[in-house]
């Protein structure tokens, strides 16, 4: 899943890609390197963000979802929590809803969902963006994360979604330390054994600047980057959720003819 952030904020690559021309040539490009999927998002979730209008996040992400529409095949998904943005969005050509609060940001989010017809991320966030990362604290996060999303699930299920649209997604990064973001790779296998196809993002995350304090800005972050997505690979994920396309596309076709010959 190739990342294309319409913003002015994001925390990797903000505003480079906030001019519709600009993202939509990304995202062609990023189809290039590899991508089977364009995630599309108009409001920044980083640590300490400030919330967009709704009407301001649809003018930002419709025009890129429909150019792209038209110009490549690869299925699109938007990135957002509001439901006006999801319905715009899924109007506009996108068939996923990727939410960092798992339909829950509204009340009308799980039948907004259900009518729309389109697949689902549901993500685990401890807070909101602006304040997520003051002083995270869990007693088991791995099975308090699964927990959370069984519930999730069980939600989304009842109010109409079918269970093969739905994706899971533990939320590296958003209301966790960098201890707990390691627990939850290495034990992605229990995610994966809910039953649902589990979407991973780490790239470029300040997490990985625990392990390598020389670490500092998105760009210097590309080997943990990788490390972390094979783990992920390799434990079961269905789809990492990245910025560097090509380089994760060659990492993971070496992971993968390695691990044939085994």
């Amino acid at each position: 899943m190739g990342v294309v952030n319409v913003t002015p904020d994001s925390f990797s690559d903000g505003g480079r890609f906030l001019d519709e021309a600009a993202a939509v040539a990304h995202g062609l490009d990023l189809v290039r390197q590899g991508a089977d999927i364009l995630d599309i998002g108009g409001e920044s979730t980083r640590p300490g963000a400030t919330p967009v209008d709704q009407a301001e996040e649809i003018a930002r992400v419709v025009p890129v979802i429909a150019a792209l529409k038209r110009q490549t095949s690869v299925p699109i998904s938007i990135d957002t929590m509001k439901p006006a943005v999801a319905r715009a969005a899924v109007s506009a050509g996108a068939s996923l809803w990727n939410d960092v609060t798992a339909l829950s940001f509204a009340p009308g989010s799980l039948a907004t969902a259900a009518a729309l017809g389109c697949e689902v991320a549901l993500m685990h966030m401890r807070g909101e963006p602006r304040t997520m990362q003051s002083a995270p604290a869990y007693d088991d996060v791995v099975e308090q994360v699964a927990a959370y999303l069984a519930a999730r699930v069980a939600a989304a299920v009842a109010a109409g979604i079918a269970e093969d649209a739905i994706w899971l997604d533990p939320g590296i990064g958003f209301g966790k330390t960098p201890e707990h973001n390691l627990a939850l790779i290495a034990r992605l296998d229990r995610l994966v054994g809910l039953g649902h196809r589990v979407l991973l993002g780490v790239s470029r995350k300040r997490f990985i600047q625990a392990i390598d304090p020389t670490a500092v800005a998105g760009a210097d972050r590309l080997g943990g980057s990788l490390a972390a997505a094979l783990a992920g690979a390799r434990a079961g994920a269905a789809a990492v959720r990245v910025h560097d396309v090509r380089e994760k596309v060659q990492a993971l076709a070496m992971q993968a003819a390695i691990e044939a010959r085994v």
